[in-house]
């Protein structure tokens, strides 16, 4: 064989195998979407079961909400992919719906139907640091590739079981994930014993962090609805967004990580040690 016909046949071959990875990337390519979400949501024992009730129906409305559904088709590929979980102590994760994409109501309808099919539970001990921890690794898994990835947690307490909640803050911020915070101060429930007063300045201090990271408190449960459509509505449009800046005129001000007053973010677990007598619940 001639020098060219070895050289043309191994160009051939190179050119091949050039298409062959060519559309092998294409086909595990990563799908775009505008955020990357995990809802992550307290079910400890200081809840109730009314409590619990009252959290699913507030997500479910707001993810079906006409302004969130806005919010989601205004975004730069019009679409989001969320996943739904629930936590209490360290080793207290479950996945309710798994990472779903929502670009339309019909979407949004379907992931409600998802979260409606398995009731809520609860379980011991309040372990925020576990949540932050389990939401952060969710990411690999989810298939997409966001603009911005986000968690979004709410709890009625503070950390008091597994790694300081600061520190675990710090190390998911650290990979790019943003942590907003939807702090319960409603009273109600079981709680009290492990209480803090201020839990919103508690959660501006050692839970929230990242990028345009902030924080909505809930003061009363007919709060929630409210609170969790605002909130979602901020996440998916942005500080810079019209948006956003209605948001801000018609309700009181969202806290941001960058106004953060001083907190003990050992509370819980300074509490929890304390404890004595207590009731063994949060």
């Amino acid at each position: 064989m001639s020098t060219f016909g070895r050289t043309g046949h191994w160009l051939s071959g190179a050119a091949a195998l050039a298409l062959l990875l060519g559309l092998t990337a294409q086909s595990t390519a990563t799908e775009q979407v505008d955020v990357e979400l995990v809802l992550a949501v307290d079910v400890s024992l200081s809840m109730s079961p009314a409590e619990l009730e009252i959290q699913r129906h507030g997500y479910a409305a707001a993810l079906t909400h006409d302004a969130v559904l806005k919010a989601i088709a205004d975004g730069a590929y019009g679409k989001i992919v969320v996943t739904y979980v629930e936590w209490a102590g360290t080793r207290w994760q479950r996945v309710v719906v798994p990472w779903t994409v929502i670009a339309n109501r019909a979407d949004a309808e379907g992931f409600v139907s998802q979260l409606n099919a398995r009731p809520p539970d609860s379980a011991r001990r309040t372990s925020i640091s576990g949540a932050l921890a389990f939401g952060s690794d969710l990411f690999a898994e989810s298939g997409f590739q966001g603009t911005k990835r986000v968690i979004d947690v709410s709890g009625d307490g503070p950390n008091n079981q597994g790694a300081p909640v600061d520190i675990t803050r710090d190390e998911v911020v650290k990979q790019g994930i943003t942590i907003n915070g939807l702090p319960l101060m409603t009273g109600g429930g079981f709680s009290g014993a492990f209480d803090v007063d201020n839990l919103d300045r508690y959660y501006s201090d050692c839970v929230i962090g990242g990028p345009g990271a902030f924080m909505i408190p809930v003061n009363d449960w007919t709060q929630f609805p409210e609170a969790i459509r605002r909130k979602l509505v901020l996440e998916l449009a942005g500080p810079a967004s019209q948006q956003w800046g209605a948001e801000e005129a018609a309700h009181p001000p969202v806290v941001s990580a960058d106004d953060r007053p001083a907190a003990d973010c050992l509370a819980g677990e300074k509490m929890w040690r304390n404890r004595g007598w207590m009731l063994d619940s949060h």
